[in-house]
């Protein structure tokens, strides 16, 4: 299975976390970030483009300001990103460049993903590197994300990274061997496969304890959820084994693979799925629900239980079932106050064409 999904992979995102990329003194761990960096360069001369999301700046930055954990303070925090990451790009540079290999700092925020041309702009800018051959070295823009700006951590940025590509896999590399089953017990052993993410699989996956990361397992099975419904594998594995990325792009039974869905999302409802914060809830009644799933079907008012939220015309929405659970994500062609109202009918509320089944 693992052999027929990867075989023609020529284009992969590579998310490096903080864990695999700093010592125990929160600095850059030198050595092993040069493991990490002749991996990716193996990957270039066989052929295929690469991405890199890498993690670090803020615990580069904590080592250099002194800090003992990560700051709690949003300009702190900030401070600590803006010393880091001039340090982690020049170390990148310094050992790409040992390869031959050209690399580009590209800093993100939330803003410049959800806002549909920036989008476009980011992608063709993403796009036109590596066809330059040159490696983009992407993070989030910490040193002015506000919290209302963030994407939360970069095992979601990465898999937003390799849908807006898209991308042929994405491979997060972390300290762990990747999804663990019973973890911290004797019976313990890493998944090899997971198909499908369900209730099951979300309550193996914890925090993190790190002092310099966020997120841990848990945020790398909500990024899993993005890209396999983009129809993109993920592979979640060891950063700290050399030759991680040759073994698993020939198959190799390594990390925890994620199975992709079998329909790929198109561009547009990849937008709207994964790259908004949506302004509002529509609470839908069992009909509309099995109209909008199976059917193919637009929402209309009568399905309509409950709006939630102050939203607008032509913003993104959640669509939930009378359970609460989120199915559907779509741009509301009215806003909350007019749904509210009572008075629309015989109109499409989410037209079919700007809804996506989750």
């Amino acid at each position: 299975m693992r052999l027929e999904l990867l075989k023609n992979v020529t284009r992969i995102v590579v998310k490096l976390g903080t864990g695999v990329l700093t010592d125990s003194c929160k600095q850059p761990d030198l050595g092993q970030m040069k493991q990490l960096v002749d991996q990716i360069a193996a990957q270039r001369k066989e052929g295929r483009e690469v991405v890199l999301v890498t993690s670090g700046a803020v615990g580069a930055g904590m080592g250099a300001l002194g800090f003992e954990k990560r700051p709690a303070e949003l300009a702190e925090m900030q401070a600590c990103a803006a010393v880091g990451q001039s340090r982690l790009m020049a170390t990148y540079e310094k050992l790409f460049a040992r390869h031959k290999l050209n690399v580009a700092q590209v800093l993100l925020t939330h803003d410049d993903l959800e806002h549909h041309d920036r989008h476009l702009n980011a992608r063709n800018t993403l796009v036109t590197l590596l066809s330059h051959g040159v490696i983009p070295i992407i993070n989030e823009n910490d040193a002015v994300s506000s919290t209302e700006l963030k994407f939360g951590d970069n095992d979601k940025l990465s898999a937003l990274v390799a849908s807006l590509l898209p991308a042929d896999l994405l491979v997060i590399l972390t300290t762990v061997d990747g999804v663990i089953e019973n973890f911290g017990k004797k019976s313990a052993k890493t998944l090899s496969v997971i198909e499908r993410v369900d209730a099951a699989v979300e309550k193996m996956a914890g925090g993190t304890e790190s002092v310099t990361a966020v997120g841990g397992m848990k945020s790398k099975i909500e990024a899993a959820k993005i890209v396999i419904r983009s129809g993109i594998p993920l592979v979640i594995a060891s950063g700290k084994k050399k030759g991680m990325l040759s073994r698993i792009t020939k198959g190799e039974d390594e990390g925890t693979l994620f199975i992709p869905k079998a329909t790929k999302l198109q561009g547009r409802k990849r937008w709207i799925a994964f790259f908004h914060h949506p302004k509002g809830v529509l609470v839908v009644d069992a009909g509309a629900k099995k109209a909008l799933r199976e059917d193919g079907k637009s929402l209309l008012p009568p399905g309509v239980v409950r709006c939630d939220g102050d939203f607008q015309a032509d913003e993104v929405v959640r669509i939930c079932d009378s359970d609460g659970t989120e199915f559907a994500r779509g741009i509301a062609r009215f806003g909350g106050d007019q749904v509210r109202g009572g008075a629309l009918a015989r109109v499409e509320i989410v037209h079919r064409d700007d809804l996506v089944i989750l």
